[in-house]
């Protein structure tokens, strides 16, 4: 499964039974609930690990965001029990936008652009 954080939206995105393809799958509302509706997604989709966005500025350095961001990562490895990795991430929602244009699954289609990464890396 692969995460794109966002402080109203997190995009949730997940790859093939062989992790070479990334696909964007649902976008879930940044709630009090957020690490309860992840990890339900985790096992209804037998997922076996967590792919997040480790958010970026323009110096290539974690933004204002990482803060929440480890917050989240360490209560969701906590709620799923699987391991939670980071894959660095910059400006992904702007080249889904780009890619696809506007509409309501973008963050997710972010969420698959950081999962793909990660999957390219592994290779």
């Amino acid at each position: 499964m692969g995460i794109d954080f966002g402080m109203k939206r997190v995009g949730v995105a997940l790859s093939d039974e062989t992790e070479r393809f990334a696909y964007p799958f649902d976008v879930v509302k940044n709630s009090k609930d957020l690490v309860r509706d992840v990890s339900k997604i985790c096992e209804r989709e037998r997922v076996s690990k967590i792919i997040l966005g480790r958010s970026l500025d323009f110096k290539m350095q974690p933004n204002e965001v990482m803060k929440d961001i480890e917050e989240f990562k360490n209560e969701l490895e906590v709620a799923s029990g699987l391991p939670v990795d980071y894959e660095d991430e910059f400006m992904t929602t702007a080249e889904a936008e780009r890619l696809q244009g506007k509409g309501d699954k973008i963050d997710a289609s972010a969420a698959a652009l950081i999962l793909k990464s990660y999957i390219d890396r592994q290779k």
